[in-house]
């Protein structure tokens, strides 16, 4: 018994090409409708807040990872390194807690994504909302120092106003207290 023969159609190059394109383009518009309101809030349509997927995604709040610390007491001498991430759309800030005529040298690096940003300070024990603002600027990378003209809380506001998160590394030395996100 001799097996049969079996043809099996053979596709054109350019069929092969048409259903590739097809394929990405379907790709691409479920990423855009579905994948990206759902899993990360992001929703260039406004599609997926009318079919509710943006309820899906998990709600973005400022993530602070991978802290580095060298510390010894309080008002000693600190080393820290903190990544922030600041959410599509959003602002948020991250204070230390600085003694008046206390030294701080900073730097942070946004990996190019441009920044509104507020460096400023509020006295303790102040009641009246009162801050004073150090730099008032936009920027993906900024480098200083800092001496504490009061006791109080010194820091950053940083304002996101891209589609998608920010992440952005801040290095500090000096004495100082960490108070984190507010």
């Amino acid at each position: 018994m001799t097996p049969e023969k079996v043809n099996y159609p053979v596709q054109s190059i350019a069929a092969l090409f048409k259903a590739t394109i097809i394929a990405l383009v379907i790709a691409a518009t479920v990423l855009v409708i579905a994948i990206l309101p759902a899993e990360y809030n992001i929703d260039p349509t406004g599609l997926g807040k009318k079919v509710g997927l943006t309820e899906l995604a998990p709600k973005q709040k400022a993530v602070v990872s991978k802290r580095e610390s060298k510390k010894k007491t309080a008002g000693s001498f600190m080393s820290d390194r903190v990544e922030v991430v600041i959410p599509a759309g959003k602002g948020l800030e991250y204070k230390f807690h600085l003694l008046k005529g206390s030294p701080m040298l900073y730097s942070w690096n946004s990996m190019g994504i441009e920044l509104y940003f507020d460096f400023h300070g509020e006295p303790d024990g102040d009641t009246t909302g009162y801050f004073e603002s150090y730099t008032e600027s936009t920027a993906s990378e900024v480098k200083g120092s800092f001496k504490a003209p009061f006791d109080g809380s010194h820091g950053w506001y940083w304002e996101n106003k891209t589609n998608g998160p920010a992440s952005v590394v801040l290095s500090t030395q000096g004495q100082y207290k960490v108070i984190g996100l507010k």
